[in-house]
């Protein structure tokens, strides 16, 4: 694997790995992972099904705890924090690091509820009306739906809905937002619509995506790594990182025959 580890050097670092394995019971789905996630950027992770990636980016918020044979070797640490530390609290981390799933999934509740649902669980004391517009508008939905804000988030279309669900992670006031397939289900207009918002997002937040579009990664992150899978004598697959770099270099210039073969399209 090519070195990744001065590549964040000149910004603060957010996420580091170091020899990350990820195991399901006896079943080690991840080897090795060693990245370090920058600030204020976009990182890509890209790669064929199975090779891991939204199995990594469910460690960055610890939503694989919830199965139960889940189990990690290595560290993760975030912000020099390690994330998997006895003290560290798993609820704490989920409202820090946000995540967005592939298919929008809007709470059956009013688009004003949807946003403020998570600002009131968390007792949020301040302006809630303010909070929803400008959680709206940073997810650039608020002109759609300003008068609307008593109707059901359900109503709205798909790529309405991901915005929406984006909002509605933005509303925590999270440090980062995990993106697991954001634009898989949504229409090309709609995806580039979501790409265009993410430019304007990382201004204020650390992003990680998950995709399988490569014209996607290559427009939208400023960094990628590039994940393949390797079959044992079992037929199980287990995931590990070829290349992570500058998306330039990655979708231009890449060091390893492996990743060339997938960005080109020859494989995957």
């Amino acid at each position: 694997m090519t070195s990744n580890l001065q590549i964040a050097r000149q910004t603060e670092t957010v996420f580091r790995t170091e020899n990350l394995d990820i195991y399901y019971g006896n079943f080690k789905a991840v080897r090795d992972v060693n990245i370090e996630i920058p600030k204020n950027a976009i990182t890509a992770f890209i790669g064929p099904s199975g090779c891991g990636k939204s199995t990594v980016i469910r460690c960055f918020n610890r939503l694989n705890d919830l199965i139960s044979s889940f189990h990690i070797n290595g560290k993760i640490y975030y912000h020099d924090q390690d994330l998997y530390a006895p003290d560290t609290d798993p609820v704490e981390v989920r409202r820090q690091i946000g995540m967005v799933f592939q298919k929008p999934n809007p709470f059956p509740k009013t688009i004003y509820d949807n946003i403020a649902f998570g600002p009131r669980l968390l007792g949020f004391k301040g302006d809630m009306d303010e909070l929803v517009e400008r959680s709206l508008k940073q997810a650039a939905l608020w002109d759609d739906v300003k008068d609307k804000l008593k109707a059901m988030g359900t109503d709205l279309s798909g790529g309405q809905q991901q915005r929406l669900c984006i909002a509605r992670a933005i509303a925590v006031q999270p440090d980062v937002i995990l993106m697991d397939e954001p634009c898989s289900a949504l229409d090309p207009i709609s995806t580039l619509k979501v790409e265009d918002l993410l430019q304007e997002l990382k201004e204020n937040y650390t992003i990680v995506i998950v995709t399988h579009n490569m014209q996607q990664a290559s427009r939208a992150s400023d960094f990628t790594a590039f994940f393949n899978v390797q079959a044992n004598e079992k037929g199980q697959q287990t995931g590990y990182i070829v290349e992570y770099d500058r998306t330039e270099v990655i979708f231009q210039n890449p060091q390893q025959e492996a990743t060339k073969e997938y960005v080109s399209g020859r494989f995957g």
